[in-house]
């Protein structure tokens, strides 16, 4: 039977955790792996072992939002939810859903609104967006799904505003089967329209 780690380790853990946190907030790293690397190199820990779930990386970018940014934290994620609901309301025809860290709460000030669409075919998002007269930028981005499988999926990048958009491109499927969440590896949590109305609700 694997021995519990010790009072020592989940230190350690506790450090890495918050140090990474701290990677993610001030130099808007959004790879969870690459931030707990980061931390661990700068505080002279090499054993993988060692290194927080992601989980736990996340409840510490909350912990610190709430201790150092307070009023500004809200404020600037109240910003973040008023550039998705316009640009979920411009793409309304793909049943926008919001992800990520703008709907979780642990959104710092280099992250980006990210949206799921729904489409037959991602050629109808850039038409969308074209006859709004609105410049994008496409790729495609690695999603692991629920079963274990890795799959490829178009994005679309623009700007609602002042505020960057990321919006990946599922078939319309996709709306019964969410990806893997990179925090905890569950079904990722996804909000309609009328959800991020009623949170900016709660804001006023």
């Amino acid at each position: 039977m694997a021995r519990k780690p010790g009072p020592r380790a989940n230190h350690l853990r506790m450090r890495i955790a918050q140090e990474a946190a701290r990677v993610i907030r001030e130099q808007g790293v959004k790879d969870y792996f690459i931030a707990k690397k980061k931390a661990a190199s700068r505080l002279g820990v090499f054993d993988r072992n060692a290194l927080p779930s992601n989980a736990e990386i996340a409840e510490a970018v909350g912990e610190q939002q709430r201790l150092f940014e307070g009023d500004q934290h809200v404020e600037s994620l109240t910003g973040l939810r008023r550039a998705a609901r316009e640009s979920m309301r411009l793409l309304h025809s793909f049943e926008p859903r919001l992800v990520g860290p703008v709907l979780e709460g642990t959104a710092t000030a280099h992250s980006e609104v990210s949206l799921h669409l729904f489409a037959e075919t991602p050629e109808a998002v850039a038409l969308a967006l074209m006859g709004q007269g609105i410049p994008y930028d496409s790729a495609q981005r690695r999603v692991k799904m629920r079963d274990g499988r890795y799959v490829y999926m178009p994005v679309f990048r623009f700007t609602g505003g002042d505020v960057d958009v990321d919006a990946t491109v599922f078939p319309p499927l996709g709306l019964r089967e969410p990806p893997a969440s990179p925090v905890d590896g569950r079904p990722m949590r996804r909000a309609r329209l009328a959800e991020v109305e009623a949170l900016l609700e709660e804001a006023i």
